[in-house]
């Protein structure tokens, strides 16, 4: 009898072993390039991973694809920059919940050289325009991304048409792959700054030649994908994100980000609980 009751609480204890622990949910978040190969993700997922108990799944694709994903119900969360389309989402239902995050800017850079002139322009429709009239090679993303939208109404505000030029070629990459081509081929590009100082420690040679001009500056947003874009769609996971994100102490570690290694921040924050705290 007590050699049977030893068996079966052997096989009990055997049995519990087998048993797995209880899943940790997953939450998928659909981001642009530029916050992964700034290296900014490497910073806060790991952070907001350590306060609470799920895995960030991160799919790093232009922001186009990002909200395609968040459409089709494919991601739980967009962190993305284009405001125009970010609307347009929202607007068509496909997300609950949107706010501000940060900002960065973009730049025109190029070889130091600068065969088209870039630098003599009085603004950036007219360094575009330089670099048309010169043919001087241009490497666009290409890609539906917020940086290629941005690209496109940068050349419609100088008026020029360069699909289908031999001089403009549309890599369909992301932003760190755009900047190695461009670097290659001794081509301008428009980069975010943040992918751009990263990419130069790996010895890019590429210079800044445009910066700072209205039309420019590039604000990042959050949304939460709408329940009804699909049922397996971790909602409250990702409006916990949104909250942490947004929150005053991570939008500092946002601020403090790219000081230390380049001497300036690589996003500033703006999401609305960061301008309460800090308006005059």
């Amino acid at each position: 009898m007590l050699k049977r009751l030893g068996m079966f609480i052997l096989v009990l204890l055997a049995l519990s072993a087998c048993q797995t622990a209880p899943a940790v949910p997953h939450l998928r978040l659909a981001t642009t390039t530029s916050t992964q190969d700034s290296g900014l993700l490497d910073v806060l997922i790991p952070a907001f991973e350590q306060e609470y108990p799920v895995k960030v799944d991160v799919i790093a694709a232009g922001t186009g694809q990002a909200l395609k994903l968040g459409e089709d119900g494919n991601a739980d969360v967009l962190l993305v920059h284009d405001r125009e389309r970010e609307d347009a989402f929202m607007a068509a239902g496909y997300g609950v919940r949107r706010e501000d995050v940060m900002v960065n800017d973009f730049v025109l850079v190029g070889p130091a050289e600068d065969p088209a002139g870039v630098r003599q322009s009085a603004s950036i429709a007219e360094a575009f325009e330089r670099i048309a009239q010169s043919q001087a090679p241009f490497i666009s993303r290409g890609d539906s991304s917020g940086t290629h939208a941005r690209e496109l109404s940068l050349w419609k505000q100088a008026e020029i048409n360069p699909q289908d030029e031999n001089w403009y070629f549309s890599a369909g990459q992301g932003m760190g792959e755009v900047l190695t081509l461009a670097d290659e081929k001794r081509a301008y590009t428009l980069s975010d700054r943040a992918t751009f100082l990263r990419r130069q420690q790996s010895g890019l040679k590429l210079v800044i030649l445009r910066e700072k001009d209205e039309g420019l500056l590039n604000p990042y947003g959050v949304i939460v994908v709408s329940p009804s874009r699909g049922a397996d769609l971790q909602v409250q996971w990702a409006e916990t994100f949104v909250d942490w994100l947004i929150s005053v102490p991570v939008q500092q570690k946002i601020a403090q980000f790219g000081v230390d290694e380049f001497g300036q921040p690589l996003f500033f924050p703006d999401s609305r609980l960061w301008r309460e705290q800090n308006q005059p």
